[in-house]
């Protein structure tokens, strides 16, 4: 079984049990998490589409932590100009555990 979720805008394909990193959430580590646009769900090959929700679906999970991503380096260079300019960047994110899906 597994489910598409929207979440802090991005979807993503989902199963119980797993985890994974999403944009940082409110809350604090250990706090249970619920999220409700569920946009499609499997079930042993029977697939519900939502139109564009699935009605009365919802996802339980849990905040495992919030850590932050690898830096991502941007480099700016103009030529023949002597310009050159190197800043970093790190997204904050949080590490969720899905507990249940439910529909």
């Amino acid at each position: 079984m597994y489910a598409i979720v929207n979440i802090a805008g991005q979807q993503f394909k989902i199963e119980q049990g797993q985890e994974i990193f999403v944009h940082r959430l409110d809350g604090e580590e250990g706090a249970a998490v619920e999220f409700d646009q569920v946009l499609l769900v499997d079930q042993d090959g029977k697939v519900n589409v939502g139109t564009p929700v699935v009605e009365g679906a919802k996802v339980n999970g849990k905040i495992l932590a919030h850590v932050r991503g690898d830096k991502v380096k941007v480099f700016k260079k103009k030529r023949r100009k002597g310009y050159q300019k190197e800043t970093g960047h790190r997204q904050d994110l949080s590490k969720i555990l899905i507990e249940k899906i439910t529909f």
